[in-house]
């Protein structure tokens, strides 16, 4: 898995677009259904709120499956691993668009978020791998540059279809991408051998039950979860709020995704220069996009910039806080620990959606919203603090308890 070096720039392994391939794909499956909620409800007979619990049943499926089948696939080659997962998306996609039923196609949408959680995890892994070290975090920003242009691109065509042709014609199509994709990860993944030894996951549960992972997971909930108190609600915030027309919200969610791509890569790239930093950084840059954004809503085209400055920031933290779960448990298990803050990422979305429903339901109103999202971002930006105070009490006590590294945490 060496990487070619030129005299100017190391060039970008192919395997590492393998990826980008399969996690467009998959950022397609999980956001598209928002799109056709009326249609499927329409077809199959069932409310909207039955419908949207589609989405929910989604994050439920990546929350489970993502811990159960990196368990499941530990012993595996890696590259197995992507692959079989590839096969179960593009088996599941296919599984949706044949659904007779509405409870068929709930089943067939969890068993598709089942492989999410583990190819994002190991295949952050893999793409670590594939570069040198100071290129860690801009890999991973690569390989989830498929997710957001997923959003921003996969979502709307995928809208547009099934509103043209029915929705499962949306599956169909996923499915078809799917296949791609598989296709793609076979031809370019490097062969990898299976993981050396037995093997023991309850010891690698045990070393991601440590003090430092799990606030490293705390702090990936809470980090992203900001972006979700507001981003659930921003259609009517957009129209009720600031007084953009319905017509006007997906060009404005253009714009959000623009800032997804950008400010993803730039992520990535500041967290290989300095990680902690980084984190910090994002966090704070966050935080503070969401309580000004609580002052540009009354002005639209302020509301536009800050909807796609609320984008840039907010997938800002997503390379660093990858990379800083994954620092945190080097040598216990990365795998796993990745996958678990994969599960973290969509924990932060059910987390925020829940607040933000929680201060509409209590009198705040659409214009909380964004003041009421800046504070979870500071919260994860003092546990990010709380978990390094524990680190320098850690190396400070280290000297004297060698030359046992890994006891303390």
């Amino acid at each position: 898995m060496s990487v070619l070096q030129t005299a100017t720039r190391p060039r970008t392994p192919p395997a590492l677009y393998a990826l980008t391939a399969g996690a467009f794909g998959i950022g397609v499956t999980e956001f598209v259904i928002m799109g056709l909620l009326l249609e499927v409800g329409a077809d199959l007979g069932v409310s909207l709120s039955a419908a949207g619990l589609l989405i929910s049943g989604y994050a439920l499926g990546v929350v489970v499956g993502a811990p159960l089948m990196t368990v499941l696939t530990g012993r595996w080659p890696q590259r197995t691993t992507l692959l079989a997962l590839m096969a179960i998306f593009t088996l599941g996609n296919l599984a949706c668009a044949l659904a007779p039923s509405y409870g068929l196609l709930m089943a067939a949408r969890v068993l598709t978020a089942f492989a999410h959680g583990t190819f994002f995890g190991v295949g952050s892994v893999v793409a670590t791998g594939l570069v040198p070290p100071g290129r860690r975090a801009s890999a991973i920003a690569i390989m989830f540059t498929g997710l957001t242009v997923a959003t921003v691109l996969g979502v709307p065509l995928g809208t547009w279809l099934g509103q043209a042709l029915g929705w499962r014609a949306t599956f169909f199509a996923v499915t078809a991408i799917g296949v791609i994709a598989l296709a793609v990860l076979a031809r370019y993944l490097p062969r990898t051998a299976a993981p050396p030894g037995p093997g023991d996951w309850r010891a690698d549960l045990r070393a991601l039950a440590r003090g430092p992972v799990l606030l490293g997971l705390l702090t990936t909930v809470l980090g992203f979860g900001g972006m979700f108190v507001v981003f659930t609600y921003i259609a009517p915030i957009l129209t009720r709020v600031t007084g953009f027309s319905e017509a006007a919200v997906s060009p404005i969610l253009l714009v959000f995704g623009g800032g997804l791509v950008a400010g993803n890569l730039i992520g990535g790239r500041l967290a290989d220069r300095r990680l902690v930093p980084a984190v910090l950084g994002t966090l704070l840059l966050l935080a503070a996009v969401l309580g000004l954004m609580t002052f540009a809503l009354q002005d639209e085209w302020l509301t536009v910039v800050f909807v796609g400055l609320l984008g840039a920031a907010a997938f800002a933290t997503v390379p660093p806080l990858q990379m800083w779960v994954l620092s945190r448990a080097e040598g216990a298990g990365q795998s796993l620990a990745s996958s678990f803050n994969i599960g973290a990422f969509n924990l932060g979305n059910a987390l925020g959606a829940w607040l933000g429903g929680q201060a509409i339901d209590r009198g705040l109103g659409l214009e909380s919203l964004t003041w009421v999202a800046a504070l979870v971002p500071l919260a994860a930006f003092l546990v990010a603090l709380w978990a390094l105070q524990l680190d320098r009490r850690h190396a400070a006590a280290t000297p004297r308890s060698a030359p046992c590294a890994e006891g303390a945490g």
